[in-house]
């Protein structure tokens, strides 16, 4: 039986790294991104070097019909027996300044998208002999944050609904991880506003190693991954209002 790694945001980024990964473990993916001639490359690239299957699935994800739409062909025609919810949105904004769509789609792409395609491709998952679903969190999703606000709040969401999933799930084949990392250096905008002072230089994570040790940890089966455990120490034993402010005062950094 034919298996494949449905990977979402795969076309650059961590979502790159995680179909060069899985590859790497001679596992067939099918890769979803939006519409760009990068996908399908790249899927060519993955299958002619690690000799693999690699399907490209080009749609824009924020959009609901989309992701019903996505979940629909993979049930027809894939054993899909790992998801990867990776694609995801982000920013730096003040609440007032904010343009509503920009609000819009990190609720969509951060949450409802996720949630969606858990709940379509989990009968799926449940089929297979083992089923792996890794959803991206943050290490945001553990304190408020001022001038990023929506995002550590869609954040936290991810974070307990993975952790609530893998506790419903307990006694079937499939098993859910969530990862909590901090910035990764996917681009040149994050590079910008995560160096900007030492904390973010500190905290910055390669997408390649990202994307190792959560492979590793997903097929051990570990609920919560921490990729940064001083910081995730620091932030669990302090008191919200310390960090809150501090947070804030990093994150206004970012908008200059």
């Amino acid at each position: 039986m034919t298996q494949y790694a449905l990977v979402t945001g795969a076309r650059k980024g961590l979502g790159k790294a995680f179909a060069i990964e899985l590859s790497k473990r001679k596992i067939n993916t099918i890769l979803v991104g939006s519409p760009n001639k990068e996908l399908g490359a790249l899927c060519e690239k993955l299958k002619k070097k690690y000799k693999v299957d690699s399907i490209p699935y080009e749609t824009d994800l924020s959009v609901y019909e989309n992701v019903v739409d996505l979940s629909a062909w993979a049930n027809e025609r894939y054993n899909v027996y790992m998801l990867i919810n990776n694609v995801g949105t982000g920013g730096t904004k003040k609440m007032i300044d904010a343009p509503a769509e920009y609000i819009n789609r990190i609720l969509k792409l951060n949450i409802i998208t996720t949630s969606v395609l858990t709940h379509q491709l989990l009968p799926n998952l449940l089929k297979q002999p083992k089923g792996y679903i890794l959803n991206i969190a943050s290490l945001a999703s553990y304190l408020p944050i001022g001038f990023k606000t929506v995002y550590p709040a869609s954040k936290s969401f991810i974070y307990s609904f993975s952790r609530g999933l893998n506790e419903e799930l307990k006694g079937t084949n499939v098993f859910v991880s969530v990862v909590t990392p901090g910035p990764i250096s996917t681009n040149g905008d994050i590079m910008k506003r995560t160096e900007k002072g030492y904390f973010g230089k500190f905290l910055i994570l390669t997408p390649e190693y990202v994307a190792k040790k959560c492979i590793d940890n997903l097929l051990r089966r570990k609920a919560e991954i921490i990729l940064n455990p001083v910081t995730w120490f620091l932030i669990k034993v302090l008191p919200i209002w310390i960090e809150t402010p501090l947070m804030t005062k990093i994150a206004k950094k970012e908008l200059s």
